[in-house]
């Protein structure tokens, strides 16, 4: 043993190890009679993650490059519902209607997108942002109401809450191990701003309380919670930290999603001129004579939903839906999923939409940009009405083209790794306005 090289025997260590872990895995696998997904090979500890690592790709990317190659990558849609079935208890349940109730019109209208562009002035804006902080706004409006004074305060703490979640963090990748938790900043950075948020919602759920008593007649979600609250209709009763809880989910799935898709629209547009003329050409005829976009005439559109629908198709805004664990054991495809395993939809593969017409309202397995099933996103309907009345107001009431000459070919269209999949470069356009806005 002493006559063997060093390196030959740091060479049988880094081999001998592996193996004792292969060993150790096929006796448990057979042991336990699972069949269990097929997958790539995984390394001792890390798992798959080294095939993440090692991609050069954003991870929805990169497994759906891993899975393409195995038995179960797109499953059949009829075979898809076993994976999206579960019950809702009481707290689930209130809250859901409730929300979809106010996306199918009630609340206080969205305020009207402006832009501002002098007239005769070539100047490149900044889209992105300006659509960000216009569907940002209109959800504050629809969840606390256009009254509430410290309006900007909320918003600065919810776009700040934001940007500190990352797309996944270590505890993320090892969710039982509690080293993670102490080596990753992320969950103190994560629950220091949660601390400011709800003690921030506290001061805006005793000022709707202030305004009920005093007659108050403006009516938004936060006050059709708290008149459940007030009912003690729920068993369990709805408390304050579940109404708390709602409106932060709420905003973050609403403004994050309908901001990100609406970029990837007009980006695609812009790449597509005979689209964006024949979208352009239908939202004007429709709405010739008139001075603003209202929710009204939005259901005279036939072309402009297909547009969304197919930037909906190409940019899903949550490439990968949020994780599931599954909590008792049970069969996919033949296959078994063990308790405790953390499941997630890759929902980016376009290629499944080949000789297929399907929708994205969750009845149809194949496209679920919004989640499918019982716990599908509930403000579908206040999101695409988000998007509807932004998008249509950008081609009513401006011409747009490329900066400083570009071709359409040459617009960046990369993807950025985050909670949702951005734009990694913002959207500079060249607006001239059309139509001018009311008021202006």
């Amino acid at each position: 043993m002493a006559d063997l090289p060093l390196y030959l025997l740091l060479v049988s260590l880094l081999v001998a190890i592996p193996l004792f872990y292969f060993r150790r895995s096929s006796a448990r696998g057979h042991g336990s009679a699972l069949r269990l997904p097929p997958s790539p090979w995984a390394l001792p500890v890390i798992g798959h993650i080294h095939h993440l690592a090692l991609a050069g790709a954003l991870p929805h990317r990169a497994m759906r490059d891993l899975a393409a190659p195995r038995s179960a990558h797109a499953a059949p849609a009829r075979r898809a519902p076993a994976t999206a079935s579960s019950h809702h208890g009481a707290l689930l349940r209130a809250p859901r209607p409730v929300v979809q109730g106010r996306a199918r019109g009630g609340g206080p209208p969205p305020p009207p997108l402006r832009l501002r562009v002098g007239f005769g002035v070539s100047l490149a804006v900044n889209l992105s942002e300006m659509v960000s902080a216009y569907v940002a706004d209109a959800s504050v409006r629809a969840i606390i109401g256009s009254r509430f004074r410290d309006r900007e305060t909320f918003l600065t703490l919810l776009e700040r809450r934001l940007k500190i979640m990352p797309a996944s963090s270590l505890p993320d990748l090892f969710p039982s191990s509690r080293l993670a938790m102490f080596i990753s900043p992320t969950p103190r950075l994560m629950m220091r701003e949660r601390e400011k948020m709800m003690a921030f919602i506290d001061t805006i759920i005793q000022d709707h309380r202030d305004n009920s008593a005093a007659g108050v007649d403006e009516e938004d979600l936060l006050d059709v919670l708290l008149r459940i609250h007030r009912g003690d209709e729920l068993d369990p009763p709805l408390t304050t930290d579940n109404m708390k809880n709602v409106i932060v989910d709420i905003f973050a799935a609403s403004s994050e999603t309908s901001a990100t898709t609406l970029s990837w629209i007009m980006a695609e547009l812009m790449r597509n001129p005979r689209v964006m003329r024949k979208a352009q050409n239908e939202v004007r005829r429709v709405l010739d004579g008139e001075e603003s976009v209202t929710e009204d005439s939005l259901g005279e559109l036939r072309y402009l939903p297909l547009v969304i629908k197919e930037a909906l198709r190409l940019h899903p805004p949550a490439t990968l839906l949020i994780p599931r664990e599954c909590r008792s054991p049970c069969q996919v495809l033949g296959f078994n999923v063990p308790a405790g395993v953390m499941v997630l939809v890759n929902a980016s593969c376009r290629e499944r939409f080949e000789n297929s017409d399907v929708d994205f309202k969750g009845s149809d397995f194949e496209f679920i940009p919004f989640g499918a099933g019982r716990r599908m996103c509930p403000g579908i309907g206040f999101g695409l009405a988000n998007m509807d009345l932004a998008l249509a107001s950008l081609l009513y009431h401006f011409d747009w083209k490329l900066p400083d000459g570009m071709e359409p070919g040459q617009l960046d269209m990369t993807e950025a790794l985050g909670i949702t999949t951005r734009r990694l470069s913002h959207l500079m356009l060249v607006p001239t306005v059309r139509v001018p806005l009311r008021g202006e």
